[in-house]
C-alpha cells in the first residue's frame, strides 16, 4: 500500500507543477503580468486561434486531477494508518508456548534449575 501511495504522491507533484505552468501561461485579463514575462505570448502561437479554451480546459482538467489525487492519497493513508494500528506491524506477532528445558547428560545442572533453600525439603536432623 505504501508503494501506491509514493507513486501516487509523485506523480501529484508532477501534475501540480504542470499546473502552475499552465496557469502561469495564460494571459491575464490586462494582458500584463506574469503571464506576459514568461511567454504567454509564445502560446499563442503554440496552440493557435483557441489558446485561452485550450489553456482553460487544461488548467480545469489538470485542477481536478489535482484535487482528485490529493483526495485518493489522504484516504489512502487513513486506511494505512487504521490497518497499521489495529494489526500492530506488518507481521502479525504469534506466541509460542514454552519448551522445558532439557538437560544433555555429560552437563552438569544450570544453576536456575537447582531448587532454591526455600523450596528445598528439609532434611530432618540425627
Amino acid at each position: 500500500m505504501s508503494v501506491l501511495l509514493a507513486i501516487l504522491t509523485f506523480v501529484l507533484v508532477l501534475v501540480a507543477f504542470f499546473l502552475i505552468i499552465v496557469v502561469l501561461m495564460q494571459k491575464a485579463s490586462n494582458d500584463g503580468g506574469m503571464g506576459a514575462a514568461l511567454g504567454g505570448g509564445m502560446s499563442e502561437s503554440t496552440f493557435g486561434a483557441d489558446t485561452d479554451n485550450v489553456l482553460s480546459r487544461a488548467t480545469i482538467n489538470s485542477s481536478i486531477i489535482f484535487f482528485a489525487l490529493s483526495l485518493a492519497i489522504y484516504l489512502g493513508w487513513i486506511y494505512q494508518r487504521n490497518h497499521a494500528a489495529r494489526g500492530g506491524g506488518a507481521l502479525p506477532a504469534i506466541a509460542v508456548p514454552a519448551q522445558p528445558a532439557t538437560r544433555s547428560p555429560g552437563l552438569p545442572p544450570s544453576p536456575a534449575a537447582a531448587p532454591s533453600p526455600a523450596t528445598a525439603p528439609a532434611s530432618p536432623k540425627p
